[in-house]
């Protein structure tokens, strides 16, 4: 595999009470001369204890949030949630995608590769643990970087986006917890359904949460509920 390197540029702190969330511009300098900005967050614990691992969470926003302010990042999802609560038991690394691309084209799962590998290779991660999780533009992300790298991963939660059904048979071994508002009509019941037919065709481990009064904000429900968190911490990919 192509050894990618990485300049950090501009790392500052940001005004999120006590907790450790931070705005980062990560420059990835290979060919496709891509650059991520993100937010970081590292659990109130992690200096205390030298000698821990700990889970990761990727988070991907949804279609409203690309562009080059890392504020719009903030307003929904894990950003939010560790905004409030200093606890959080995961590192959190939330990018932005730049505004001519989707998660799922092929130059961003790259570069959401690179510095998933970057992540692992600086701080104390649980590689057993590494999970993914997105709304919207979002959850398409999240079908599509498991697809395109399924052994990073230990478990994943799409929200109300679908995937590629083709891609199926190399997520077999990822257990998946997939969310939908039944009223959607940005993307419709059928995109996650469709997905969740055909893991299950090929023998794959998903779990599906139909919210039947919930239009596309179907997120925030999802992300206040702390057994979404407690599914994540149960899983690992440890063979």
């Amino acid at each position: 595999m192509v050894n990618y390197r990485f300049i950090f540029l501009c790392i500052l702190i940001c005004a999120f009470g006590n907790s450790q969330q931070r705005k980062v511009k990560l420059d990835i300098l290979d060919k496709n001369n891509i650059s991520l900005n993100y937010l970081f967050y590292l659990p109130e614990d992690y200096k205390n204890d030298k000698e821990k691992k700990w889970p990761v969470i990727l988070f991907l926003h949804g279609m409203g949030e690309r562009g080059d302010d890392l504020e719009l990042v903030k307003i929904h999802g894990i950003p939010k949630i560790v905004s409030s609560n200093n606890n959080f038991p995961f590192i959190a690394v939330s990018p932005q995608c730049p505004t001519e691309y989707v998660w799922r084209d092929k130059k961003m799962l790259i570069a959401l590769e690179s510095l998933l590998l970057k992540i692992i290779k600086n701080y104390r991660v649980d590689k057993s643990q590494i999970f993914v999780t997105g709304l919207s533009m979002g959850g398409r992300g999240t079908w599509a970087i498991t697809a395109h790298r399924p052994d990073l991963f230990a478990a994943a939660a799409p929200i109300c986006g679908g995937g590629d059904p083709a891609t199926a048979s190399r997520l077999t071994k990822l257990p998946f917890w997939v969310f939908q508002g039944a009223l959607d009509k940005v993307h419709y019941p059928e995109e996650s359904e469709i997905m969740i037919e055909a893991l299950k065709n090929k023998g794959g481990e998903v779990r599906y949460t139909l919210y039947p009064e919930l239009h596309h904000d179907s997120w925030t429900i999802t992300y206040d509920n702390p057994e979404l968190y407690k599914w994540f911490l149960s899983k690992n990919n440890k063979h």
